[in-house]
């Protein structure tokens, strides 16, 4: 198992100071010299928290140090000044891995996962065309665990279906049933990362954890 940061809530921070405290660069280079194996940004258009710059700064310094670098973002998100656009980020960085969320400019955090719709093959088509542009960076949709309350299996079919090769599993509903310690949905959980892997898909897992 391996641990990415994602560091959003300290750029959050130092974008309401209005200067540059926290660094992020800092706090980037202190995770991983506690250990980290990895680091994870989600700029959104409107720069809320982590900004084009940051990623790009954390790139380099996730390259330089030897740990991974995962970009989160919606795919659909365009140039729009000051972003730069999540397929040019990127393509600018090369990261180990993109993760594609299909979250909305105005929504406050990211609260659901991909399922089928009028976008299937316009996702079909950028999956194809980062796969093109970085070849070495690992394509992760964003899926949830439970569809009616049952195991999301629909999630695995639909990964494979777009040209994925890796989901993410948004926790959030596993850290709301644990907080009410509700363990049944460890099962849920464990039956969608081992049908994935069943299907040579990577797993990842996150959102809303806390400690």
């Amino acid at each position: 198992m391996k641990f990415s940061l994602n560091l959003n809530k300290i750029a959050l921070l130092r974008n309401a100071r209005g200067e540059n405290n926290p660094s992020l660069e800092d706090y980037a280079n202190q995770a991983i010299d506690l250990g980290v194996d990895g680091l994870t940004l989600h700029p959104r258009p409107d720069h809320r928290h982590a900004t084009s710059e940051d990623v790009i700064s954390l790139n380099k310094i996730c390259k330089e140090r030897d740990v991974e670098f995962n970009i989160e973002g919606n795919p659909f998100s365009l140039p729009a000044d000051p972003f730069q656009g999540y397929i040019n980020l990127v393509n600018v960085c090369q990261p180990d891995q993109a993760t594609l969320v299909p979250d909305l400019p105005n929504q406050i955090t990211s609260d659901h996962g991909w399922e089928s719709g009028d976008h299937d093959v316009d996702l079909i088509n950028v999956i194809s065309n980062l796969n093109e542009l970085c070849k070495n960076t690992s394509i992760s949709l964003f899926v949830d665990n439970l569809k009616n309350n049952n195991t999301n299996l629909d999630a695995i079919d639909y990964a494979l279906k777009v040209g994925a090769n890796t989901i993410e599993i948004h926790t959030g509903e596993f850290s709301k049933l644990i907080d009410l310690n509700d363990l049944t949905i460890n099962t849920k959980l464990e039956e969608l990362i081992c049908s994935a892997k069943d299907k040579n898909l990577m797993v990842n897992a996150g959102h809303d954890l806390n400690l």
